[in-house]
């Protein structure tokens, strides 16, 4: 295959889930936007909830990867009559999942916020916020498992359309019952929770009457004995949730490090931390896309092939990152000032978010690696050298130059540079010696 051919095949693959990923963090952005019309504290507040939801859903996080893996390698295999039966145990292990501990979340709720805060109008905010986003657990489980079936045979379009309707549904509601309008009650932030929860379960009902319309000729609903398969699932799933948790209480201890600033700080944090979640889904997306590449070729017995099309996504996600990126070098305080009200704020902010937009760039190749890696069933290792680097390197720096040290936002967030420029050195190092290609799915 041609390199222009080559490109053309990882964009193909990699926009529709950019554009899928994009929509999330532009509706994050748009809540946040809603959610700042009330306040510094209830940004706050939404932030420190938005934070302990993100530690609830990584559990069921590595159910999309672990799918997509097995489909994709089913594909490659010419196994297509059973390539839909790893949807079956990722739906299950969301139910098995998301029930007991959407309940246990929620029973603790005061507990884990109470943790990042001890202002009680914040808390108040974060309390009634988070109990509805946690609600919506299982959705988030259901849609993963599916997601995973759309990107495995290599057609991520059909999950951004869905997507793109389930957000606009959001942005609604959200709308609605933050301000009081359409008939709806005013729930100030707590609507925006809300609003998401409602959205999610709608779009969970119509992803799953679509995928149950195209897979169940390949096994979908299909039961059949043995569990081999639960065991590679597990396999695959487990290294990558425990990632997104240990990732997840990373980003809760380091807006714990933060509080012991300010709480204008945590709310500034809380926008910058949308921002670059905003910066670095272009590297995630065609991160997901080699994943179903990186399988297929292995697959079919190519660890050429796979090793090459994680070198040319990372080309391909360096030139859309850093494109991204220029407003952020060239008008930040413009893009500041639709989340913060205070021009003192605004310019706490500006460089930390300046520096974010270079650290995002250098992070290009741990973004797509991490996810090539794990099409590649090397999840464990993929866990291993994340959770080492952020809470072994990251975290303590973060502590030591921002609160105690004294350099502030601006000290933790060149500790944040540091770190994603070393991870991608490391990441590099493990595609190139390409022990990974020797790793069998079931």
């Amino acid at each position: 295959m041609h390199r222009q051919e080559r490109f053309r095949t990882i964009l193909t693959l990699g926009l529709p889930i950019i554009g899928g990923m994009l929509s999330q963090s532009l509706l994050n952005l748009v809540d946040a936007a809603m959610v700042g019309r009330l306040g510094e504290k209830a940004l706050a507040g939404v932030g420190i909830a938005g934070y302990a939801n993100f530690i609830a859903i990584s559990f069921v996080i590595g159910l999309s990867s672990a799918v997509q893996s097995m489909v994709a390698r089913r594909c490659g295999e010419g196994r297509h009559e059973e390539s839909a039966r790893p949807v079956n145990w990722g739906l299950i292990l969301a139910f098995v999942i998301a029930l007991p501990l959407s309940w246990l979340f929620g029973s603790h709720s005061e507990f884990l916020l109470g943790l990042l805060s001890r202002d009680p109008e914040v808390l108040a905010i974060a309390n009634g916020y988070f109990d509805y986003r946690i609600a919506g657990m299982l959705a988030v489980g259901i849609n993963f498992s599916l997601r995973g079936w759309w990107n495995g045979t290599r057609r991520p379009l059909m999950h951004v359309r869905l997507l793109l309707m389930m957000h606009l549904l959001n942005v609604i509601l959200s709308f609605g019952l933050i301000f009081g309008h359409f008939g709806l009650p005013a729930l100030g932030a707590a609507g925006a929770g809300l609003g998401t929860s409602l959205a999610l379960f709608a779009g969970c009902a119509l992803n799953a009457v679509l995928v149950w319309r195209d897979a169940r000729e390949h096994g979908f609903l299909r039961w059949r004995r043995g569990i081999s398969s639960l065991g590679t699932m597990l396999r695959l799933a487990v290294p990558h949730s425990l990632q997104q948790l240990f990732f997840s209480l990373a980003v809760f201890v380091l807006f714990w490090i933060i509080g012991q600033i300010g709480t204008q700080e945590q709310a500034i944090a809380h926008v910058l931390i949308n921002l670059a979640l905003f910066l670095i889904l272009p590297g995630v997306g065609l991160g997901m896309a080699s994943t179903s590449l990186v399988s297929h070729a292995l697959g079919r017995n190519r660890p050429g092939e796979a090793q090459q099309w994680g070198w040319d996504v990372i080309k391909a996600a360096l030139a859309i990152i850093c494109l991204l990126s220029l407003p952020i070098w060239l008008i930040p305080d413009l893009i500041l000032g639709l989340f913060l009200q205070d021009p003192q704020l605004v310019a706490q902010a500006r460089l930390p978010l300046q520096i974010t937009g270079l650290a995002i760039c250098l992070d290009a190749a741990t973004l797509v690696l991490t996810q090539a890696l794990l099409g590649a069933g090397a999840n464990r290792q993929v866990m291993l050298v994340s959770v080492g680097g952020q809470w072994f390197f990251y975290l303590p720096l973060a502590w030591l130059v921002g609160p105690t040290l004294g350099f502030g936002l601006t000290g933790i967030w060149l500790v944040q540079l540091i770190h994603r420029s070393l991870s991608s050195l490391v990441f590099i190092g493990i595609w190139r010696r390409r022990q990974w290609a020797d790793i069998r799915l079931g």
